[in-house]
């Protein structure tokens, strides 16, 4: 019961907090220069965490300035507020969310680029963008499984959006996200989403969760010269691996 109480008084704080963001971006958004905005971003997501009784803890260096592609597994719909907390990027998203109620308002406002999974070419129109963005030195940020895991392993790395990074020149940063109970520091699964989780049920079991950690932890930057994308693909995998199994 007092499980129950708590989350249902951390759910009415989030969407709180979740109209507020959207009226910031809706009406103030316009009038800010755009690193204002990407720290109005990161802000607002420290803060939705602390609200749903998540502690970010960041580990290792992010990156302080693009041009970089940041690349993370993906576990959970939480994923992009813990990376936005720990880094303001711009993320590639599935396109439907711009559709979404409110969230679509809080995914434009962040800088998303949208896909069009079902359909194979899309991708080369994404990469286009994305390269234009790495050119003019922005932080993009991608899921390269391209749907959540459960966390105890990876899925294969799409090798695709990689190419961004090989005809920019930017080099890619990997970066390893686990969530874990704060008291036992052991992997939660609360807030997974994968198969045939519902969104409303994943939101509900980490906001009745004990407090849990978010635990970011970033690797070091590659060069992207003489690489080929998916051996790229395949070694990015292992170090994402490797940075997921040194979260603590």
């Amino acid at each position: 019961m007092v499980h129950s109480l708590k989350a249902c008084w951390r759910l009415l704080h989030a969407v709180g907090h979740a109209l507020v963001g959207w009226w910031t971006i809706r009406f103030t958004f316009p009038s800010l220069e755009q690193a204002e905005r990407n720290a109005r971003v990161q802000a607002w997501s420290k803060r939705m965490l602390e609200i749903m009784g998540i502690t970010l803890k960041v580990q290792g260096t992010p990156p302080p300035e693009g041009p970089v592609l940041l690349i993370c597994n993906h576990l959970s719909w939480l994923d992009i507020t813990c990376l936005h907390a720990a880094r303001h990027v711009r993320f590639v998203s599935k396109s439907d969310v711009k559709n979404w109620p409110l969230i679509g308002t809080l995914s434009n406002g962040s800088g998303t680029l949208y896909i069009e999974r079902e359909r194979r070419r899309d991708a080369l129109r994404v990469v286009h963008h994305m390269t234009e963005a790495l050119r003019n030195g922005d932080l993009i940020g991608v899921f390269p499984e391209g749907t959540t895991s459960d966390g105890r392993g990876l899925l294969p790395f799409h090798a695709n959006l990689l190419q961004a990074a090989i005809s920019s020149g930017a080099p890619v940063l990997p970066a390893a996200l686990r969530f874990a109970d704060a008291a036992t520091g052991e992997t939660s699964q609360a807030p997974r989403y994968i198969d045939d989780d519902s969104l409303a049920a994943s939101l509900w079991n980490t906001l009745r969760a004990p407090p849990l950690l978010a635990i970011v932890r970033f690797g070091e930057p590659q060069d992207p010269h003489g690489r080929e994308r998916r051996a790229w693909a395949q070694s990015l995998h292992e170090d994402v691996q490797q940075l997921r199994r040194e979260t603590h």
